[in-house]
């Protein structure tokens, strides 16, 4: 035998224990749901002399409902231990000597480990942030597979949660396990805000939270909203709030008039809630009542000011209303928050790394193993490589989309036409800046040669006393007005309305909807906007050159005019809007260069080539900039190259929009071979389950096996496929029965 395990990923350790003990120092700074499982396990040679090893791997989706089944997991890799002795040779046999589940209780913040004597008993203990030990309950156990399954849940597919040697298995096999799976979440639905939410959010509450996500992504992702609606209806009763849950999953039934009823029944209950105002704006977006929609989100965003989610779903109304003026102006007043990463553990270097392929992966040479290794290889262009967007996360990515979407629909020009009407660009802050100098430079001189001529001349004190009265309300009022206004334009962008002053905010983004023929006729004509800071400087030469006080008062009000025109109805830009433009600029600039090189080359009739990682860049570029087509052709021009899980992920979800049954089934294949090669051996939730089961409420589940048996597939890899749709016959997945 040798010292690792068959199929099963393993981290050996440089000092026995280090794995464990650099976990309890991290216990501290987990955030929200915590780590992954951790799996710690010592293996003995019984050889004299010979040191025990230590090894571990991460894993999800085990029971840790009880001390006794996370033993059971322990114990059974044990028989995974690979044998390579021979009938002539016998090797002393490496065993499993003892072992550590580690489960992290996302509720009570604290680590449940098990420990396991092979052979001997089972000890469970609890370790708090301090490193302490204390004594397991029935509450802890609970909150411990509560939390361990909305990680296996939420984690299936997160992009931002791959890790090296993550085993990942079914949470939830059979009908029992989803009943205890409501009932835990039942009981602790009202602590779920102690969990965290997505990052888009500011404050969990008690339907936004990991927990309500976790049971809606379960259940929303093979449709089966009818089950989710039974344990809402129960809490339902106890929390008007959880009428939002509820309404989404009567709308996902296709029951929309009771899902109405129960928003307007909640509402009069609860007018502040802002999540069951999102619903109902969500809902008569689908029904094309943009103008009733944007009345909810108008007040939505009063009711939760400090809320990113408000103010995009207002920016997405207005989008969908085309008053991109009005969307770049609440775009602009998103509260923005940092985004946390999520909860990982820093392990030490391991002395080594044993990541083994299963066996039918490279019989059956589905996924070529040359292919995966050439994955991360190829290089890709410098501009490529380089593109900011990608490594946008929460409220920034989602801002992004917003913009985005935006340019998608008006263009790049019409999006800068409205940037410099509603925001006050640089070149006009400097010019009025300079005329305001310069204004304050020539009051100055007047005031020195009024001075001059304020002598003691009897004859001409009432001259000097009348021109002084008659001049100097014009000038100072008109220099007053610039400082407040150029304050108001710094404390524009500090005060940022969306936080601390709601209502202001609220109330320009009203203002600019109310009057928008108003604001059209002022804004259709940038040119003559941008000289008038100049023609403001001239009549201030004719004051100074003692003009009569007709022309002065004419010249006060023009200046006073000019200044209100400038920038009234304009704001200063955040910081970090003006940012995304530049990264959306970056990415328009390359999509445009890739689209005339393309043509330029089929009217040349030559062949375009681009490396792999090149053509899955491009089609990501494609995805966010809302071509779809292109996206699409480049991410198969990808696949011709080489093998990319991401591109293939893309496709499916594609194929599967389009119904197109056999390219669905062929990305689905390819990407669960992937999944089963690297350790994901998650039936669902899973994106592969997802499609499949959107396909199966058109086609039916027998269709789908059909179709699979008549493609000849590798017996390992039908059995693969065959768990979708055994899952789908087991839990009643819509087609299961035809």
């Amino acid at each position: 035998m040798t010292d690792v395990f068959r199929d099963v990923p393993e981290f050996f350790e440089v000092e026995l224990g280090e794995a464990l003990a650099a976990r309890t120092e991290t216990l501290s700074t987990f955030r929200e749901l915590g780590p992954p499982d951790l799996c710690h396990v010592v293996k003995s040679s019984g050889k004299t002399g010979q040191k025990d090893i230590g090894s571990y791997h991460y894993v999800s989706g085990v029971d840790a409902s009880s001390s006794a089944s996370l033993a059971a997991y322990i114990n059974s890799l044990t028989y995974t231990l690979e044998d390579n002795s021979t009938w002539f040779a016998k090797s002393n046999a490496w065993k499993v000597r003892s072992g550590c589940y580690c489960c992290f209780n996302a509720f009570s913040r604290v680590d449940v480990r098990v420990d396991v004597k092979i052979p001997g008993g089972v000890h469970a203990k609890v370790i708090d942030l301090r490193g302490e030990q204390h004594e397991c309950t029935a509450e802890i156990w609970q909150e411990t597979y509560l939390s361990a399954l909305l990680r296996a849940i939420l984690y299936a597919d997160d992009p931002n949660y791959r890790l090296v040697g993550f085993r990942k298995l079914d949470p939830i096999t059979t009908r029992e396990g989803e009943l205890r799976f409501l009932q835990a979440a039942e009981a602790l639905f009202f602590k779920g805000w102690q969990l965290g939410s997505d990052p888009e959010i500011q404050v969990a509450s008690v339907v936004s939270n990991h927990l309500s996500a976790g049971v809606m992504k379960y259940f929303g992702d093979s449709f089966r909203f009818d089950i989710a609606a039974n344990l809402f209806e129960k809490l339902y009763a106890k929390d008007n709030e959880v009428a939002s849950l509820l309404a989404q999953c009567y709308i996902g039934m296709n029951e929309e008039v009771k899902a109405i009823q129960i928003i307007a029944s909640a509402l009069k209950e609860t007018p502040q809630s802002f999540t069951l105002l999102h619903v109902q704006c969500d809902f008569l977006r689908s029904k094309g009542k943009y103008d009733w929609a944007l009345k909810l989100a108008r007040e939505a965003v009063n009711c939760a000011p400090s809320e990113f989610v408000t103010w995009a779903k207002l920016t997405e109304v207005y989008i969908d209303l085309g008053m991109y003026e009005s969307a770049l102006l609440t775009l602009n007043s998103c509260p923005m928050f940092t985004y946390n990463e999520r909860d990982l553990h820093r392990m030490p270097p391991p002395a080594r790394t044993h990541l083994p392929v299963k066996a039918f992966i490279t019989e059956t040479g589905i996924i070529d193993d040359d292919e995966l290794n050439k994955e991360g290889a190829d290089a890709a262009d410098v501009a490529l490589a380089r593109l900011p967007a990608p490594n946008l996360r929460g409220t920034f990515a989602k801002a992004y989309a917003l913009l985005a979407r935006l340019v998608s629909q008006i263009g790049w020009d019409e999006l800068l036409k409205s940037r410099s009407a509603v925001f006050v660009m640089e070149e006009e802050y400097r010019m009025q800046k300079a005329v305001v100098d310069i204004r304050t430079s020539l009051e100055e001189a007047e005031g020195e040669e009024h001075e001059a001529e304020h002598t003691p001349h009897s004859g001409e004190d009432d001259a000097a006393s009348t021109r002084a009265i008659r001049s100097r309300p014009s000038s100072p009022h008109a220099r007053t007005t610039s400082e407040a206004e150029s304050d108001e334009w710094q404390q524009d962008d500090e005060a940022k309305a969306a936080a601390q002053q709601p209502d202001a905010e609220t109330n320009g983004v009203h203002h600019d909807d109310a009057e928008p023929e108003d604001e059209e006729v002022d804004l259709a004509t940038p040119t003559p906007e941008l000289d008038k800071p100049e023609m403001a400087a001239s009549p201030t030469t004719n004051g100074d050159a003692h003009a009569g006080e007709n022309v002065e008062a004419s010249t006060a009000a023009s200046v006073e005019h000019t200044e209100g025109f400038s920038f009234s109805n304009k704001r200063l830009c955040e910081r970090w809007l003006d940012n995304l433009f530049m990264v959306l600029y970056e990415d328009l600039r390359v999509w445009t260069i890739f689209r005339a090189e393309v043509a330029h080359f089929k009217t040349q009739h030559v062949a375009y080539r681009k490396t792999g990682k090149e053509w899955e860049i491009l089609g990501d570029l494609g995805v966010r900039l809302h071509h779809k087509e292109e996206a699409k052709e480049a991410y198969q021009r990808c696949l011709e190259s080489r093998f990319s899980s991401k591109a293939w992920t893309r496709l499916l979800e594609i194929y599967a929009d389009e119904s197109d049954l056999q390219k669905t089934l062929n990305a689905a294949i390819r990407l669960a071979a992937y999944q089963h090669r690297w350790y994901m051996e998650t039936v669902y939730p899973s994106e592969v389950a997802k499609q499949l089961f959107k396909l199966g409420q058109t086609y039916g589940h027998d269709k789908i096996s059909f179709t699979l048996l008549s493609m000849g597939l590798p017996q390992p890899i039908q059995n693969i496929m065959k768990g979708y749709t055994k899952y789908g016959e087991t839990f009643k997945v819509e087609g299961h029965d035809f």
